[in-house]
């Protein structure tokens, strides 16, 4: 069955898929999960709010539970003494379970990243998780890697025939060839081996 693709939904995946294919060239795209406007600030605030830590403890390893346990309760403790305390202590949270969470990664924390730094692509990917429209994002980013390794053939395969022509069209040449391989190298990983963005702990990490 098609689906109905609403417009106002369609334009920011089409800006998504265009930096993928950007990301593709230039390497990994950022994390969001140090944003305040990401997932994981996002699970902490309604823990908090509903006084319940379960839906947190899924973003860290069954090692760091008891810590994330403990930097709870001392939030939940303080906060309701006053609006700064709120404010002190919830920040406090958030910074111990991002930072325990991307330690989890392996990856540094470097501190909170405002909540519009959500880079596009992601915050497309969220997007899908809660529509359930899947296909769409998938459909965009496929027909941005296509345009994109179309683009960088045609240049490549133009190139090549007059390569032979001085030492500046060599050149020329072997500039469009390095940009369509590496593109369609990059593609080609990415497809056969997934993302390289996982947990330390995950059987399927090449970390």
């Amino acid at each position: 069955m098609d689906m109905i693709i609403n417009p106002q939904f369609k334009r920011p995946l089409a800006a998504a898929a265009a930096l993928v294919v950007m990301g593709l060239a230039a390497g990994p795209v950022a994390a969001h999960c140090d944003s305040l406007g990401g997932p994981v600030v996002a699970d902490a605030r309604s823990a908090l709010s509903a006084g319940k830590i379960d839906q947190v403890l899924k973003w860290i390893g069954p090692d760091d539970e008891a810590a994330i346990r403990d930097a709870f309760e001392i939030t939940l403790a303080v906060r309701s003494e006053s609006e700064t305390a709120m404010h002190l202590a919830d920040r406090y949270f958030f910074e111990t379970l991002v930072r325990i969470h991307r330690a989890t990664e392996g990856e540094a924390f470097s501190g909170l990243k405002p909540a519009g730094s959500v880079d596009p692509a992601i915050a497309a990917a969220d997007r899908a998780l809660e529509s359930g429209q899947g296909n769409v994002i998938a459909e965009e980013i496929a027909a941005g890697v296509r345009a994109g390794v179309q683009e960088r053939f045609a240049a490549a395969y133009a190139a090549r025939q007059t390569a032979d022509r001085s030492a500046a069209d060599g050149r020329a040449y072997v500039q469009a060839y390095v940009q369509f391989t590496h593109f369609v190298e990059t593609a080609s990983h990415l497809v056969e081996s997934g993302a390289s963005h996982q947990h330390a702990d995950d059987p399927q990490s090449h970390r």
